[in-house]
């Protein structure tokens, strides 16, 4: 990662951070996007992103839990298949152009959940549900994978199950996500640095950056209602980005 990128990228990963802060995310997608359009380079990335990840997951989970919104029956059959799956999905070194097309694929389907997301029915409309153990554990194992292979927390994947199948309502589907996103990225990490990754110097003030934004947004967000042009923008955003390292 260039040096002279940095201002910029810092600036971007407050904003990414205060936006995704908003909704109980810790915006690996976001930055991941940040990145590419920026030409970071594609094994620099995941680990990046996840290292950040756990810091403004941190974050947002404890705004949202302040807030009232977390219950632990909700969270811990996905955690506790996920977190094995996420850190052996870390271990694995993906060749480079295979990691750019992986995380390419990700950002287009982030971005195409946050369009859907944006026209769902509001909460008060929606009838909830329970959902049951064995699929809660089946869910959270292939999320997890996908969250230590392409160094996202899981959570933009995890959100909109939990939403689409009216399993939680938008607050307290934010407080799940947050702190599965912060298992999901610890164990990853954790997969990196058994395989040899350590932090580089210039990942502090990224963190810095992010972690203030993290930290305004969920502030902000555990208190009201997702706005719906909040996903449309980042939609466009990760959708450019996506597109960017799937077509090269």
């Amino acid at each position: 990662m260039r040096d002279d990128a940095l201002p910029i990228l810092g600036v971007l990963f407050l904003i990414v951070g205060a936006l995704y802060g908003a909704v109980g995310h810790a915006g690996a997608s976001g930055y991941l996007a940040v990145m590419a359009l920026m030409s970071v380079e594609a094994v620099v990335m995941r680990p990046t992103a996840l290292a950040i990840n756990v810091l403004v997951a941190a974050i947002a989970f404890v705004q949202f839990a302040r807030a009232g919104h977390f219950r632990w029956p909700l969270f811990w059959p996905f955690a506790a298949a996920s977190i094995p799956a996420a850190f052996f999905g870390g271990m694995i070194q993906l060749p480079a152009d295979a990691l750019k097309v992986a995380i390419g694929i990700v950002l287009v389907l982030t971005a195409a959940r946050m369009v859907s997301l944006a026209w769902r029915p509001s909460d008060a409309t929606r009838e909830m549900r329970s959902p049951q153990l064995p699929l809660m554990l089946a869910v959270g194992g292939v999320l997890g994978l996908v969250a230590g292979l392409t160094g996202t927390g899981g959570g933009i994947f995890l959100s909109p199950v939990l939403l689409l199948l009216g399993w939680a309502d938008t607050k307290r589907t934010a407080a799940t996500a947050s702190l599965f996103i912060l298992v999901n990225s610890a164990a990853g990490v954790a997969g990196l640095v058994q395989s040899g990754w350590s932090p580089p110097a210039n990942l502090w003030p990224l963190a810095a950056c992010a972690a203030l934004g993290g930290l305004i947004g969920a502030t902000l967000g555990s208190r009201r209602a997702t706005p719906r042009a909040l996903n449309i923008t980042l939609a466009a955003v990760l959708l450019i980005a996506g597109a960017k390292l799937v077509l090269g």
